[in-house]
């Protein structure tokens, strides 16, 4: 399967696209067939990294992470990071190339990807180790959330009032 030849899964999309659900629907399937799957969102790791490389640590921060058949990272280019965060996860996802699957999800094409790395050559490094050998999903749907919204919003205009059980007395 793709996590024996270390390919990625590149999800793209708006927010409430349901990004982040597929992926934890296909983490959940993975740890179901009993593999190691890790989940994090790109500000948590990238905070874990940079505390490990604080107290010099992050080589081996990075061994536990390759211990993961899946490592999942969640909204990468979502939270703005300073140079040096950017630069843990680079490291990474570096070390992950061909050696591991990497999951992620984010709502930046990689045309704007330079916001992320703040480098154009990290950018175009990073960009060019995810996507050789990786599936990439675009979800060019609206977001769900504010689908939900606008339905409740209907029902209120409708009239509509809750039911409320009354109790036998």
């Amino acid at each position: 399967d793709f996590l024996d030849r270390a390919e990625n899964v590149l999800v793209f999309g708006r927010s409430g696209s349901g990004k982040t659900h597929l992926l934890c629907g296909l983490g959940q399937e993975l740890i179901r067939q009993g593999r190691r799957v890790h989940f994090t969102t790109c500000s948590l790791l990238v905070q874990e990294l940079l505390i490990a490389k604080r107290d010099l640590k992050l080589s081996r921060a990075i061994r536990r992470f390759a211990k993961c058949d899946a490592l999942i990272i969640d909204d990468i280019g979502y939270v703005q990071q300073s140079r040096e965060e950017m630069e843990v996860l680079f490291t990474l996802l570096a070390e992950r190339y061909e050696r591991g699957s990497v999951l992620l999800t984010s709502n930046l094409p990689f045309s704007k990807w330079e916001q992320i790395f703040k480098d154009p050559m990290t950018t175009a490094a990073a960009i060019d180790r995810l996507v050789h050998h990786s599936m990439i999903l675009e979800l060019n749907v609206g977001s769900y959330r504010l689908a939900e919204a606008k339905g409740r919003s209907e029902t209120k205009k409708l009239g509509e009032k809750p039911r409320v059980a009354k109790s036998a007395t």
